[in-house]
């Protein structure tokens, strides 16, 4: 990014020299995002803000094309507020798909959700939580023959799961793959239209205007590029720190539960409920002991209520609080793994001490 800070900071919409150089770095980064998703076209990739405005735009953008008299939209009852809360805003009508336990939507759910109005499919690639994969080449096939637009929020694939273009529309924000927060991208299969959020300047072929974040895009582009020359390598070996953490962790600490464990899951998230704690007891706990976790979404920190997740995989609402989302990098390594286990041993066995319920 510091070049593109102190030397290509020109409006990439500009003729002059400035502007161009940094024109050509925004296409740079458009081509290494491409590769990334796989698209055919760099013109496919849309640069926006971040996931949420992302999945705003594709899935806004195509109900509000529509020309329909009734619109009807498809989604699952496990995904991203960013997915859940625009649906819940639409003027159409949006059937929800339950996952059961495995915490992966069954294609033929929603096949049987298909009606004659139905405009758009959205179902995550992966979940934010539990990291469940969601089978979108058996569901991108089924909008296909039935003539109805695919939407995948990819936020939590993009740099762990081999991507194929197989939606119509793709949602992927870099924070999740090493950039600055603050720049996503949204892939537009060639010839996909849709109605854009906001007006204003011609910038991304008339689908997002406003001056591009060239600086983000930038960092985008590179992050993508590292993130598929180690996609293989850096994926199976965040996933043995996983399977290393959650067997830590069965091993010593009675009363848990391995939420999905038999699924797909991401390479990096694990789900872990703890009987008879609060989650966020948890939380403060390995705080305290220099480890970052979470009892939930991220972008629902403050939340009272249990996660929607966990409930829709069946879990009881005091069992969904008394889990932990553990999320592990390219930072991290054996030792931080064992030494997290060591906390979790200790902080479990402390908090159920105070604790009036018996494991």
């Amino acid at each position: 990014m510091l070049p593109v800070l102190t030397e290509a900071y020109g409006n990439a919409s500009s003729i002059h020299y400035f502007g161009q150089l940094a024109r050509q770095r925004l296409e740079l980064a458009r081509r290494q995002v491409q590769m990334l998703v796989g698209a055919a076209k760099p013109t496919e990739i849309v640069f926006v803000s971040g996931g949420t405005e992302a999945n705003n735009l594709a899935i806004r953008g195509t109900v509000n094309l529509s020309t329909r008299a009734r619109k009807h939209v498809i989604t699952s009852t496990i995904e991203h507020p960013a997915v859940l809360a625009v649906c819940a805003d639409l003027d159409a009508d949006v059937t929800y798909v339950p996952v059961g336990s495995s915490g992966v939507v069954d294609p033929s759910d929603i096949r049987n959700a298909l009606r004659l109005d139905t405009v758009l499919i959205t179902i995550m690639h992966a979940n934010n939580e539990i990291g469940t994969v969601q089978p979108i080449a058996e569901i991108a096939a089924m909008a296909r023959e039935a003539g109805v637009t695919f939407h995948s929020d990819g936020v939590q694939a993009a740099g762990k799961l081999n991507i194929a273009p197989h939606a119509d529309l793709y949602t992927i924000s870099g924070h999740k793959f090493g950039t600055p927060k603050g720049i996503g991208a949204l892939y537009v299969r060639d010839k996909t239209k849709l109605s854009p959020l906001f007006h204003g300047g011609k910038q991304e072929r008339e689908r997002r205007p406003g001056t591009e974040n060239v600086p983000g895009a930038v960092a985008m582009g590179r992050a993508a590029e590292w993130s598929l020359q180690h996609l293989a390598s850096e994926s199976a070996r965040i996933a043995s720190l996983r399977d290393r953490l959650e067997q830590g962790i069965a091993a010593s600490v009675p009363g848990i539960q391995i939420n999905c464990r038999e699924s797909a899951r991401t390479p990096n998230t694990s789900n872990i409920m703890f009987d008879g704690i609060e989650g966020e007891a948890m939380v403060i706990a390995l705080d305290l002991r220099g480890f970052a976790v979470s009892s939930g979404a991220a972008c629902s920190s403050g939340a009272v209520e249990p996660s929607h997740v966990l409930i829709a995989i069946g879990l009881r609402r005091d069992e969904a609080r008394s889990c932990l989302r553990f999320s592990l990098g390219r930072q991290n390594d054996e030792a931080q793994v064992d030494a997290l286990i060591e906390a979790v041993v200790a902080s479990a066995a402390h908090l159920r001490r105070l604790s009036p319920v018996a494991v």
